[in-house]
């Protein structure tokens, strides 16, 4: 299973979108390198993210090597000191579907820093790789609520004296129907963590 081609389409697309919707933010977006935040806590990301951090993986081995196993090795660590308590196929990787498992997750390593995380300098050691959800974490970005409404979230950080009005002027655009259309494609519905993604000698999903 590899990345599909049009990935690279669907990280223009959000590259430029994210610009965009900083260039109209300016100060209002406090994300910057060492800010990290959202670099904490354990989220869901799918097959796509997932092939995506492998490649850049495999990209990050042939460029720097110490810098790969650095992050090999927090992978590793961060997946011993929480895989007790993973809501779902540990040997896998992938995170269960149950209600029960779902429950869990909430509440699952919450407080984590990102295996990915660079400790010393706050980057990400897979920035262009990343996943979808750090794509679109910071700017105001429209969601369905648990009851079905729509709403716009943004960073806690960021706009904290941007009105309504100024909050709704940057909303970033996402392009939900072309990552759904490169899921099909590679037919995975399964979900997993940073942490599994990152090493190259664990089954990426089945």
């Amino acid at each position: 299973m590899g990345l599909p081609a049009a990935d690279a389409k669907l990280v223009q697309i959000m590259d430029a979108n994210l610009a965009e919707a900083a260039r109209r933010a300016g100060s209002h977006l406090a994300c910057r390198i060492g800010c990290t935040a959202c670099c904490h806590g354990a989220f869901a990301i799918t097959a796509l993210d997932a092939l995506r951090l492998r490649k850049g993986m495999e990209e990050l081995r042939a460029a720097d090597l110490e810098r790969t196993h650095q992050v090999e090795q927090q992978a590793r660590a961060w997946i011993a000191r929480y895989g007790p308590d993973f809501p779902g196929d540990l040997a896998a990787g992938t995170l269960g579907t149950s209600d029960e498992d779902q429950e869990r997750f909430e509440d699952f390593a919450e407080d984590a820093a990102c295996p990915a995380l660079d400790p010393a300098t706050g980057r990400c050691e897979v920035y262009a790789w990343r996943p979808m959800t750090c794509r679109i974490f910071g700017p105001p970005v429209r969601s369905e609520g648990e009851n079905g409404e729509e709403g716009l979230g943004h960073c806690e950080l960021c706009f904290t004296t941007a009105t309504p009005e100024e909050v709704a002027a940057c909303e970033m655009r996402v392009p939900h129907d072309l990552e759904a259309e490169l899921l099909e494609q590679i037919g995975n519905r399964h979900e997993t963590v940073v942490a599994f993604a990152l090493l190259s000698d664990h089954q990426l999903l089945p």
